[in-house]
């Protein structure tokens, strides 16, 4: 009992990530621009987006604000390090058609809106809409299973599961 009052908190191991659009995921090894397909970055996976809108999949931290906004990278519970990338080449809008809902810093949980943007907009200026979805330090932890790929909604469909 007192160890529940006094004792260390529980550490969090297992992180189930949510799907941060609503849309379509999609293997990495499908999205057209190979620092994602070949895993450059880390193991994951893409969502197709019907909608302009980007919730954090995890509870956990804002550890990164592109200044373009197009990127954010995240910190869940138990170290898992994430990239959410919204489209292709969209670093060349310089933020145009793009909305933080939160800064560097940000506790979040998960469904809490990031960033909300233009998705006719990106598909007009941009290489793609497709949102590369990134385990960045996946050399760190002991698993990374992803889900069944399909349709997906934001902030309440599971599409990993990290373990440290």
């Amino acid at each position: 009992m007192f160890k529940k009052l006094f004792g260390k908190k529980e550490e969090i191991t297992e992180v189930v990530l949510k799907a941060p659009l609503t849309g379509k995921a999609v293997d990495l090894a499908e999205v057209p621009d190979p620092v994602f397909s070949e895993k450059m970055m880390g193991d994951g996976l893409a969502i197709e987006p019907s909608e302009g809108i980007v919730v954090s999949p995890v509870d956990g931290e804002v550890v990164q604000v592109f200044p373009t906004k197009h990127a954010i990278g995240l910190r869940a519970e138990n170290g898992a390090e994430i990239l959410i990338h919204i489209g292709l080449e969209t670093v060349s809008m310089k933020g145009e058609g793009f909305e933080t809902h939160i800064s560097e810093g940000s506790k979040v949980k998960t469904g809490d809106k990031l960033v909300s943007f233009d998705i006719d907009l990106v598909k007009e200026k941009a290489k793609s809409t497709v949102t590369p979805v990134i385990i960045t330090n996946g050399d760190a932890l002991s698993s990374i299973e992803k889900k069944p790929l399909g349709a997906v909604n934001r902030g309440e469909t599971p599409v990993i599961t990290v373990i440290k």
